[in-house]
């Protein structure tokens, strides 16, 4: 046991998993809360999730912070803050309630998002990463499972109250960053970050990339479920199954995808994904059966999971005192779409669903064109073929 506490890729786990677990939960039950017990209109909801994504769009902010506050010692408040945000979810069942649970809670959960990748990628090897994190997103994976499996045997034979669940799965959140505070080893930085929010030219490729990321990000979480909903008719439980199917296939793939960046390169990785993208927006825009719908729908979800190569690449290119600065501004360069592309993509909607999907296509082309730019053997000082600046 005491080995743990003194390992940085055990925190690493305890941090991906004590976040997944109280955020699946939060996600999962959130719009049948929301309609059930605070009797939200669409306006309200819409509302919500526009403050959720707020703290994405600012964990630049994380550089400013980690000046006053060590990064490690700030993941743990950050757990914390995701913990208290889900416990007190369902005891405020009113749209002011939920919006102040929710910023509290978005903003531990995107701090603790940014600071584990930036913990991630100082702490590991180069040639170990991509396996690590691999593994790392199968128990991410195979920890929404529980929480689903946890979810349903406590509303379904035990008719547990909302307010418990949240509170249950915000509760351990909270537990565990107060044990991980106080048990885990204070490890010192390798290299002293950089405490300043800077664009660096050297990255620009990687900010595209990462742009285009977050844009076809939305387009699947926000359109494609929904397309399978309305065009369909899939109902929530059938829904749920697909989660599952997903969860249970990333455990499977996700370690291989890390072996599988290993042995092919960041490069023909992401060509990879990028081609497989375009291929799956381009058949969400025409599919007719609900079958191919289904299967679309995972092989996008697993598609998603080779963006482990866009993290591995920057860690190659990346000056070890920029990592901690980068993550962070890469993390608002992601959620830059989430701020105006689900509402103006959904006015398009409202003319052509087929145009939403060739619009993300088009975003998949773009990436798979710039991803020739990433060299063969990506590192400080040779960071792309092409020096634009």
């Amino acid at each position: 046991m005491e080995k743990i506490f003194k390992s940085r890729v055990a925190l690493l786990y305890i941090m991906s998993i004590s976040m997944v677990f109280s955020f699946s939960a939060w996600m999962s039950l959130l719009n049948n809360f929301v309609i059930e017990a605070a009797s939200f209109d669409g306006s309200q909801i819409g509302i919500l999730q526009s403050l959720r994504e707020i703290p994405g769009f600012l964990a630049f902010t994380v550089v400013l912070v980690i000046i006053f506050v060590a990064q490690q010692r700030l993941a743990y408040i950050s757990m914390m803050m995701l913990g208290v945000g889900v416990l007190l979810t369902g005891f405020y069942p009113s749209a002011l309630g939920l919006y102040i649970t929710t910023v509290i809670m978005s903003i531990g959960f995107h701090y603790l998002e940014t600071l584990n990748q930036s913990l991630a990628l100082q702490w590991l090897s180069k040639e170990k990463a991509p396996i690590i994190l691999g593994k790392i997103t199968a128990a991410k994976s195979f920890t929404s499972l529980v929480v689903f499996v946890l979810i349903f045997i406590m509303m379904k034979f035990y008719s547990v109250e909302y307010k418990y669940v949240y509170a249950f799965f915000g509760g351990i959140t909270l537990i565990v960053g107060i044990i991980s505070w106080m048990a885990f080893e204070h490890f010192k930085d390798d290299v002293v970050q950089e405490k300043k929010i800077t664009l660096k030219k050297e990255y620009w490729l990687f900010y595209v990339l990462t742009f285009f990321a977050g844009a076809r990000r939305q387009i699947f979480i926000v359109f494609a479920g929904f397309l399978l909903v309305e065009k369909f008719g899939v109902d929530v439980h059938n829904m749920v199954a697909l989660l599952f199917i997903n969860s249970v296939l990333n455990m499977y793939f996700a370690p291989k995808i890390g072996r599988f960046i290993v042995k092919f390169g960041e490069r023909n990785t992401l060509r990879f994904e990028y081609l497989g993208l375009m291929l799956v927006f381009v058949s969400y825009a025409f599919v007719e059966n609900l079958y191919v719908a289904y299967f679309l729908f995972v092989i996008d979800h697993i598609l998603f999971s080779m963006a482990i190569a866009l993290k591995t690449y920057f860690q190659k290119i990346a000056d070890p005192k920029d990592i901690a600065s980068a993550s962070a501004v890469s993390f608002t360069i992601n959620h830059i779409a989430a701020v105006f592309l689900p509402a103006l993509l959904g006015i398009v909607w409202l003319y052509s669903t087929s145009l939403v999907f060739i619009i993300g296509a088009a975003i998949a082309l773009m990436s798979f064109s710039l991803s020739f730019l990433i060299p063969r053997h990506p590192e400080q000082g040779f960071e792309t073929t092409l020096k634009v600046f």
